[in-house]
C-alpha cells in the first residue's frame, strides 16, 4: 500500500517559511535552503558576484574557519552543496535523520555569521574566471547562454559567469554588502524531507534562525526580447542548433500539458526528434528538448549538434516535427509520456533529497506544495483532446534561434 503523504507548512514572523514531508520508511533527512539571492539581483556593472559570493560563503562562519567548518559537515556525514541560481542561493544537505539539526546549526552559522574574508575573493574569482574562459571550449554551453538571453527578459536572462570585466570589478567590500543586501529571511524557503517529526523541527528551526531579520528589495523584468535568428561565427566543422518558443509554465494550470508535449518530442529513443531526426535520417549525434523557464515565463527548447554541411537540414527537420505535433499525438505515444511522468513522481516519492527540493521549488513558483495525489491526477487526466487543445493555444511558433558555427542557417517561416 502507498504511505500517506504528511506534509507540514509553517511561516515564522520573520518571514522564512519551513516546509516538511514526514517519511517514516527512511533513516535519512535532507535540507533545501532558497534564499533570494540569485544573479538576477545583482549590480549590472558587478555580473558574477554572486558565484564569487557563493564560494567565498562557506570559508568560515560562526566558530569555525574554512577547514574547520567542511570538516564539522563531513564529520556529520553531510552530502552538502551551495550553489548560486537566477533567483536563489540554494544551501542543499542529506544526512542521517538524528544528524539534521546539527547539519541545520552549521548553516545558520553560514547565513547569519560567515566570515566573508577579504582575502579568499581573489581565489574564487580566479575559479570563476576559469569557468568563464572554459566556455571557449563548450560550444553548446555558449549557443544556450546566447539563446537565454535573447528569450527571457533582463535580469532573468543574465549570463551567471558574468565577463572578465565585470568579474574584476568585484571587490570584498561588494560581497559583505550583497549578503548584507540579499541574506534576509522574508521570501527564504527551507523545506525539509525524511525520517523527521514535525514540532521538534519547528522549534528548532524557529530558535537557531530567531535572529535573522529583514527583507530585501524584488527585480523588476525588463521588456521581453524580440524573437528572431541569430549566428555565433565560429570556425569549427560543427553546428550547434538552440531553439525556444513559448510555453506553459509551472504555476500553469496547463503545465503537465505542457511537459507532456515535450515528452512526446524527446522521451527516449521512441521520441519523435530521435526518431525523425537521428535515427531516420542520421542527421546529428545529438538532439533534444525540454522544458525551460523563469518565473512565469517558460519555453519549449530544443538542441542539436550536427555537422555543418548537414545543418540547414537538421534545423528545417526539427521545425517540421515540433509544428507536426498539432497534427495529432496517438495513444502509444500519450502512455509512454504518462508512463515516464509517473516513474519521476514514483521515485521522486522515494528520496528525501528529491521531495526536499521539489516542495521548495513548487513553493517558490506556486505558494504551496501540491499533494502527489493531485499531480498524478494532473497527469492520468492528460488525453489526446487536451493536448491538441493545448497545442492550439501554444503551437510551435515564434521561434528564437541560435546557431554557432561556420555558417549562418535560414529559419524556416
Amino acid at each position: 500500500m502507498p504511505v500517506p503523504q504528511q506534509l507540514f507548512q509553517h511561516t515564522f514572523p520573520n518571514g522564512l517559511t519551513l516546509l516538511g514531508e514526514q517519511m517514516e520508511h527512511v533513516r535519512s533527512a535532507s535540507m533545501n535552503l532558497m534564499i533570494p539571492a540569485g544573479y538576477a539581483y545583482e549590480p549590472a556593472d558587478k555580473l558574477g558576484l554572486c558565484g564569487i559570493f557563493a564560494d567565498v560563503l562557506t570559508r568560515g562562519a560562526g566558530e569555525y574557519d574554512s577547514k574547520q567548518l567542511a570538516a564539522a559537515f563531513d564529520n556529520l556525514g553531510a552530502d552538502h552543496s551551495e550553489s548560486a541560481g537566477t533567483f536563489n542561493v540554494v544551501f542543499s544537505a542529506g544526512t542521517l535523520a538524528r544528524n539534521l539539526p546539527s547539519v541545520l546549526r552549521l548553516y545558520a552559522d553560514v547565513v547569519l555569521r560567515p566570515w566573508l574574508p577579504d582575502d579568499e575573493v581573489e581565489p574564487a574569482r580566479d575559479i570563476s574566471l576559469q569557468e568563464l574562459k572554459g566556455l571557449d571550449d563548450s560550444p553548446p554551453d555558449l549557443c544556450f547562454l546566447e539563446l537565454k538571453r535573447r528569450f527571457y527578459p533582463d535580469p532573468y536572462s543574465r549570463n551567471q559567469y558574468g565577463t572578465a570585466e565585470t568579474l574584476m570589478a568585484v571587490t570584498p567590500a561588494d560581497v559583505k554588502k550583497f549578503h548584507a543586501d540579499r541574506f534576509h529571511p522574508n521570501g527564504a524557503i527551507l523545506s525539509v524531507a525524511g525520517n523527521i517529526a514535525w514540532e521538534p523541527l519547528k522549534e528548532l528551526v524557529g530558535s537557531v534562525f530567531a535572529d535573522w531579520k529583514g527583507k530585501a528589495s524584488d527585480v523588476t523584468p525588463g521588456a521581453v526580447p524580440p524573437t528572431g535568428y541569430t549566428h555565433i561565427p565560429k570556425d569549427t566543422n560543427q553546428t550547434q542548433i538552440t531553439l525556444a518558443y513559448p510555453t506553459a509554465p509551472f504555476r500553469s494550470p496547463d503545465y503537465y500539458l505542457a511537459r507532456a508535449a515535450v515528452n512526446v518530442l524527446d522521451g527516449g529513443m521512441s521520441s519523435r526528434l530521435f526518431t525523425e531526426v537521428r535515427e531516420k535520417r542520421g542527421l546529428c549525434y545529438a538532439v533534444s528538448a525540454s522544458h525551460d523557464q523563469v518565473k512565469e515565463k517558460a519555453a519549449v527548447v530544443c538542441y542539436a549538434g550536427t555537422e555543418t554541411a548537414r545543418a540547414q537540414q537538421t534545423l528545417e527537420v526539427i521545425v517540421q516535427v515540433l509544428r507536426g505535433l498539432r497534427d495529432g499525438v496517438t495513444d502509444e505515444e500519450l502512455d509512454r509520456v504518462k508512463a515516464g511522468l509517473k516513474t519521476s513522481l514514483i521515485m521522486q516519492q522515494e528520496s528525501t533529497s528529491a521531495r526536499a527540493g521539489a516542495m521548495a521549488a513548487e513553493w517558490f513558483h506556486l505558494g504551496r506544495v501540491r499533494p502527489l495525489d493531485e499531480v498524478q491526477a494532473a497527469i492520468d487526466g492528460t488525453t489526446p483532446a487536451k493536448l491538441m487543445d493545448f497545442l492550439d493555444r501554444y503551437p510551435a511558433h515564434g521561434f528564437t534561434v541560435v546557431t554557432l558555427g561556420a555558417e549562418p542557417l535560414t529559419v524556416p517561416e
